[in-house]
């Protein structure tokens, strides 16, 4: 929970956390690809509106994200527990040392 305080202080946002009950998207196919994507809706229906994948594809098929537990996470990506306080309209990018997170407004608007 710290770290992610840090980074909602560290990028001027909200700390919105998520429940580790609540669920989220993962694209459990491109595990193991870079960079690591995440993008979070609305809070809605017991979903914490987080929506993760790996690698440079995002593809629309209806069953390209798996819904997951937020306590499972850490399993696959523990990398992005940290990120995970961002509120709804958040996006990051990881690969490595490199890392970026911007708010994108679009997220809002579905």
């Amino acid at each position: 929970m710290a770290s992610q305080k840090q980074v909602c202080e560290e990028f001027k946002a909200d700390f919105i956390p998520c429940y580790q009950v609540d669920k989220l998207g993962l694209a459990i196919e491109t595990l193991g690809k870079l960079p690591i994507n995440g993008l979070r809706h609305k809070i809605e229906n017991g979903t914490c509106g987080w929506y993760i994948w790996c690698g440079e594809e995002l593809r629309p098929d209806a069953d390209f994200f798996k819904p997951l537990h937020v306590s499972h996470l850490k399993e696959y990506l523990p990398e992005v527990e940290r990120y995970l306080a961002l509120p709804p309209g958040y996006r990051f990018l990881i690969s490595g040392d490199f890392e970026d997170v911007w708010y994108d407004s679009s997220l809002m608007n579905i």
